[in-house]
């Protein structure tokens, strides 16, 4: 009885430097999302713009897209920027952005000195569609279907790297569906 209780905290100890040990083999990058192939939730977004279209459920049906979570105040969502403006002279899908718990003049300002490359851009000032969106901060990019299933999420700034490695394929994949 005493080895066992000697050899109690051991067994816990090894069992518990396993699973850690485990957990940092792990891409912390990648972070499992129950919205993968389940359809858009069921949103309608205002415009930030006055000039510009809004973000509804209904825009993310019919065709591949692309949806960008940004705020003005995300320093990575500035560094990603250029890659967007980009994405949009090459037409690949129409990219739409979530301006995502900002202040509209604010992310106005940010669009007029950055360039807006957005089809439409919802506002969300107060987190409601960031909600069900599941969004844990910005930036954070979604990729639909034509069916408006969603399938990839990406937490995080994209780089030309993951623009030409993971999210032009898998849209020219999904444009092959029928």
């Amino acid at each position: 009885m005493r080895r066992v209780l000697f050899l109690t905290p051991l067994i816990l100890f090894l069992g518990l430097a396993v699973y850690l040990g485990f957990g940092l083999t792990r891409d912390a990058r990648i972070v499992p999302s129950a919205l993968i192939d389940q359809p858009v939730p069921e949103f309608a977004l205002p415009p930030l713009l006055e000039s510009g279209k809004g973000l509804a459920t209904a825009d993310l049906k019919g065709r591949v897209a692309l949806v960008n979570v940004f705020a003005s105040w995300c320093v990575p969502c500035r560094a990603e920027h250029p890659i967007w403006i980009q994405f949009a002279k090459d037409q690949k899908a129409p990219l739409y952005g979530i301006n995502w718990k900002d202040k509209r003049e604010t992310a106005t300002r940010w669009l007029k000195e950055l360039g807006n490359p957005y089809t439409g851009i919802g506002f969300d000032g107060d987190n409601r569609a960031g909600i069900e969106w599941g969004v844990y901060g910005a930036p954070e990019t979604y990729i639909v279907d034509r069916e408006g299933r969603i399938r990839y999420k990406h937490i995080g700034p994209i780089f030309a790297e993951t623009m030409s490695g993971t999210i032009i394929p898998l849209i020219r994949e999904l444009e092959g569906e029928k």
